[in-house]
């Protein structure tokens, strides 16, 4: 079979997610986190944008994704919360599309952005949405410890506090480049 773009864009997608989502008390290689995409269907996503799902049904194809990332990592012997499931599709997704020059599409638009502490800690100091509180109940929690109500909690905070903008929008506040 030849070399495409589309597997040099899955592998290198689930190399990021993988390295990204590992977390203490959470370790697996960079090929488990390309077999559980693989295994969830991950790889044929990034063929094009028009595979995602529509905006108003984003939300909940990504709890049906956790999910079933969630059943594919125990069938590893691993053991994943909402928030390490979120962590690896959100950055799968930000490879493949958001960064890979889909941002405009209205479908890439409405992906969820990937959660970490740094973000959520640059969201509380700044207050972003007036919602201080919220972030910092975010922050004590860990991301790596979502279930999946906290996770969606996140996610509605975000979506209020960049209203009209993409969800990608929010990671001008992530200080991990630093």
């Amino acid at each position: 079979m030849p070399y495409t773009i589309e597997e040099h864009r899955h592998r290198f997608a689930a190399w990021a997610a993988g390295r990204a989502a590992n977390v203490k008390g959470c370790h697996f290689t960079v090929e488990q986190a390309k077999s559980i995409l693989e295994a969830t269907g991950f790889n044929q996503l990034l063929s094009a944008p028009e595979s995602l799902p529509e905006p108003q049904d984003v939300d909940t194809r990504h709890r049906l994704w956790r999910n079933n990332i969630i059943a594919n990592a125990q069938s590893l012997g691993l053991t994943f919360t909402h928030g390490v499931a979120a962590k690896l599709i959100n950055i799968y997704l930000k490879a493949g599309f958001i960064c890979g020059g889909h941002h405009n599409n209205e479908k890439v638009q409405a992906l969820h952005p990937p959660i970490d502490s740094l973000l959520l800690k640059e969201l509380s100091s700044q207050n972003i949405g007036g919602l201080q509180q919220a972030w910092n109940e975010a922050c004590m929690i860990r991301w790596s410890k979502f279930d999946s109500s906290q996770y969606e909690t996140v996610i509605r905070n975000i979506r209020s506090s960049i209203p009209n903008q993409p969800l990608w929008t929010i990671e001008q506040y992530w200080r991990g480049f630093q």
